[in-house]
């Protein structure tokens, strides 16, 4: 995999200047994985100061191989790193110290997990009324609550793999997305909660879920069912809204997908490339028209496309605007030109035990896709070594050397000499 480069045609973009809108809002994040991990991501890049609590091991996802390598990188930037074992009762009172002072609480534990810790909502309501509490589940509480679910799980029973694989084989979605986008409505629901304590003084419970956000995601197919009487193809035999929206094989192999939504599109793809009998034909003069005729006029423009290869089709479509796109791959992004031309990928250096390479790796990761006022969020901070940041907060509880050095001892700690990453040698990425 090549090393991002930026050049004079594509600038970097300029430096973060203004106030982030989450400055001085504490954090405490008890999660794992990915969904739970996201939601404190989005509060992060937005300026909040978040604490992940980790147990004296690590969060699992450090040392994930296969897919799961870039899991702890990719949503863990702009975090510390508190190292403690919270079943002993003084790590236990660390957490709850820092609780008390905190405005956001998250956690995407099983159910049950965190009273029996003594860490649920009742017990830490009770501890500090302000408090907005994000519990991030598999399902909202109801018949399903108890079920243990991955992100796989709510795609195969909530329709998701059904309408992305071809009919009799589902197949779960290319990424995470379930986990990712309810951690993302799990932090769109912390900020509602800190926007409505401004008026009403107290904190609530905000509770966010993989099962009914992937149900929100087939929401539209559904809707389709309900509007037409007729349930919704998987996608690859789908018949779809738009008569030329596809993938075209073209010259030497290539793959390029092509669409024309709209009738003036039409007419823009046809006079380009010479299709004038196309245009003029009465069986295709609007797109409905031509989505009922797909069957054999999508046929013929393969064979109009076979003979070009794919970066002059890209040309030609993008010189009369019409929509485009080459087939990439996810590593291919690291010098994609707009990502580099607008700092939409951020310098990185990710600790060894903070990789699934087991190694350090200097490297580029994506920014939240917004931006304020015409700025980037900013990447403050790599995702941290493990106990990276413990000595530093239990100093600020109030902890002198000796108290921590006996809290190392026992066990209840894990502490890094300082929040720097790890010294290893990066490897370039």
């Amino acid at each position: 995999m090549s090393e991002p480069t930026t050049s004079a045609a594509t600038p970097a973009a300029a430096p973060h200047t203004q106030a982030l809108p989450l400055e001085g809002v504490r954090v405490v994040e008890f999660t794992h994985m990915v969904m739970g991990p996201t939601c404190g991501m989005i509060l992060a890049d937005l300026g909040a100061e978040v604490i992940k609590v980790e147990p004296l091991g690590g969060d699992s996802t450090r040392r994930l191989l296969g897919s799961g390598a870039g899991f702890f990188s990719t949503f863990n930037r702009n975090k510390k790193s508190l190292a403690v074992d919270v079943k002993d009762p003084r790590g236990l009172e660390i957490v709850l110290r820092l609780v008390a002072g905190a405005d956001v609480f998250s956690e995407n534990f099983k159910a049950g997990t965190m009273d029996r810790l003594g860490l649920g909502y009742e017990a830490l309501s009770r501890l500090n009324p302000r408090l907005v509490y994000v519990a991030h589940k598999g399902f909202l509480p109801g018949p399903y609550e108890h079920r243990t679910a991955l992100d796989e799980v709510v795609q195969m029973m909530g329709g998701l793999a059904y309408m992305t694989g071809p009919e009799g084989r589902p197949l779960r979605a290319g990424t995470s997305v379930n986990d990712i986008m309810g951690g993302m409505f799990g932090a769109l629901g912390a900020m509602a909660a800190l926007q409505q304590r401004e008026r009403t003084g107290r904190g609530q419970e905000v509770q966010s879920s993989l099962f009914e956000n992937n149900v929100f995601l087939v929401a539209q197919h559904m809707m389709q069912f309900a509007v037409t009487g007729k349930p919704a193809a998987p996608m690859p035999s789908r018949i779809s809204a738009w008569a030329v929206y596809d993938v075209f094989t073209v010259k030497d192999g290539e793959q390029i997908f092509l669409a024309a939504v709209s009738d003036t599109q039409w007419a823009l793809m046809c006079r380009e490339f010479g299709m004038e009998r196309l245009a003029a034909d009465p069986r295709l003069k609007t797109n409905n028209d031509r989505v009922r005729a797909r069957e054999w006029l999508l046929p013929a423009l393969r064979d109009q496309f076979a003979a070009y290869g794919a970066a002059e089709l890209a040309a030609r479509f993008e010189k009369i605007g019409l929509p485009y796109a080459p087939i990439t791959r996810p590593q291919d992004l690291f010098n994609d030109p707009h990502l580099l031309g607008t700092g939409g990928l951020a310098p990185v250096s990710v600790p060894a035990d903070a990789s699934g390479a087991g190694q350090a790796v200097d490297t580029h990761t994506p920014l939240l896709p917004l931006a304020l006022g015409g700025q980037r969020l900013p990447l403050r901070t790599p995702p941290p070594a493990l106990g990276a940041h413990t000595q530093a907060l239990l100093r600020e509880l109030g902890c002198d050397d000796t108290q921590i050095q006996a809290l190392r001892a026992d066990g209840v700690i894990c502490a890094q000499p300082d929040a720097s990453p790890a010294s290893a040698e990066p490897a370039k990425a």
